[in-house]
């Protein structure tokens, strides 16, 4: 009780959320007298936290991410997207979606691909005479993909905490973000049929072979990613190294649109990013430890088992617990906050790690777009100057068919299993 009331008061403080992480773990020490743990155990489990190559890919997916903004390669992907979908009714919609959906093979965060799309896709959209409300809507839904496709920081966090293979989550998790893209591109349409949704412009013939050629280069680097895992070629690690290079020699030799004056922001953003994520990651392993220390996951194994033995209803839990937690907590806080927890209740359920590992990413997204602490729709109330109200109100639909693809994601294992299974078969899975 003392070790909830620490955790709840210093993160009420407004602290950062380590804060309170580690602070809760230091007050279980002393209520349960495991202070002759602090002289070694404390420092080797932070340290050990960190001390994993899956971590690896965290900065150097970021890097990526950076490499391809400031490059201009993401924008020389929505100009592709623009020519496949764009003259069709509600085109612009589409393309909105389908520039995140390639986007999120690159920047693997809900909330920078929100910042970035929702900056440039809704003046877009709101210019060709779509609602500033549903443009919005539709940016929200799109930059929840960014964790779901590979690589996502949230699964690479995962597959570290849950000692799963970065490189089959990253697999696991095309499908299903296939299918999510389906059900948000299918309600569009259904929207389009009961609203006046502009068509874009038409682009003549010889614009839109050179934005297609154009957008050759870029839409390598996340196919070069997806292959190199797929074949077992790579381990992600070095997937996201190759990518960094491919990505600076573009952005820097062909397109020059990076400097040497540009290296230093870069870094420097994402080496505050990098280190947010790992000092929460070892903060948290640190928590987990002195919780699983005095047995506790075991104890609320017991009451889950107890509160139902079906393994479905178990998972509909998570998924509450998930999304509730995800509305006061950022994604990776909820991740590493509960992963020490629930991952050791799967065996009990029968429940395959690597699936369980989508349906939780999914799950955790939502929390980037919902009130009261969404940092996503903080982002998009800010560039379109809309209240909260509003926003939230246009996203309800894209939220409700969302519910309906985690559900079909928890009925079918295969959606997310197939391809690490493939992958194993051709030699991947490292």
């Amino acid at each position: 009780m003392i070790t909830l009331i620490a955790f709840l008061v210093v993160l009420l403080s407004g602290l950062p959320i380590f804060s309170a992480l580690l602070f809760a773990a230091v007050a279980f020490m002393f209520e349960f007298d495991l202070t002759f743990l602090f002289e070694n155990t404390l420092p080797d489990q932070l340290y050990g936290a960190l001390n994993k190559n899956g971590l690896l890919a965290i900065p150097l997916f970021m890097l990526v991410g950076e490499l391809m903004n400031r490059g201009g390669l993401t924008e020389k992907l929505i100009m592709a997207a623009e020519v496949l979908v764009g003259r069709i009714k509600g085109g612009l919609a589409y393309v909105n979606l389908l520039t995140n959906a390639m986007a999120s093979s690159i920047l693997g965060s809900a909330t920078a691909q929100i910042s970035i799309m929702s900056s440039t896709m809704i003046p877009e959209m709101v210019q060709r005479g779509y609602r500033k409300d549903f443009s919005a809507a539709v940016t929200m839904a799109g930059g929840l993909l960014g964790p779901i496709f590979p690589p996502s920081m949230i699964m690479i966090i995962y597959g570290v905490i849950a000692y799963q293979p970065i490189s089959s989550l990253f697999l696991a998790g095309i499908l299903p973000g296939v299918f999510i893209v389906f059900l948000f591109a299918l309600l569009i349409f259904i929207i389009g049929c009961f609203t006046e949704l502009p068509r874009g412009d038409k682009i003549g013939f010889k614009e839109a072979i050179k934005r297609l050629a154009n957008a050759i280069l870029p839409g390598l680097i996340p196919i070069a990613v997806i292959m190199l895992i797929l074949l077992g070629v790579t381990t992600p690690t070095e997937a996201g190294a190759i990518a960094s290079l491919i990505a600076f020699i573009l952005g820097a030799f062909i397109y020059k649109n990076i400097g040497i004056k540009d290296i230093g922001p870069i870094l420097l953003n994402v080496g505050n990013s990098t280190a947010t994520i790992t000092i929460l990651i070892a903060s948290a392993t640190v928590l987990g430890w002195a919780l699983g220390f005095e047995g506790i996951p075991d104890m609320i194994i017991g009451a889950l088992i107890g509160l139902t033995d079906s393994s479905f209803w178990f998972l509909m839990l998570v998924y509450a617990v998930v999304i509730l937690l995800g509305m006061f907590l950022e994604s990776i806080s909820v991740m590493i906050v509960l992963l020490p927890i629930l991952i050791p209740a799967l065996g009990a359920y029968g429940i395959d790690p690597i699936h369980f590992g989508v349906m939780v990413t999914v799950a955790t997204v939502i929390g980037v777009v919902t009130p009261p602490v969404g940092a996503g729709l903080f982002i998009t109330m800010q560039n379109t100057r809309l209240k909260m109200s509003q926003v939230f109100y246009a996203f309800i639909p894209f939220l409700g068919i969302l519910f309906v693809g985690m559900i079909v994601i928890a009925l079918w294992p295969e959606l997310s299993l197939w391809l690490p299974e493939v992958s194993k078969t051709w030699g991947g899975g490292k």
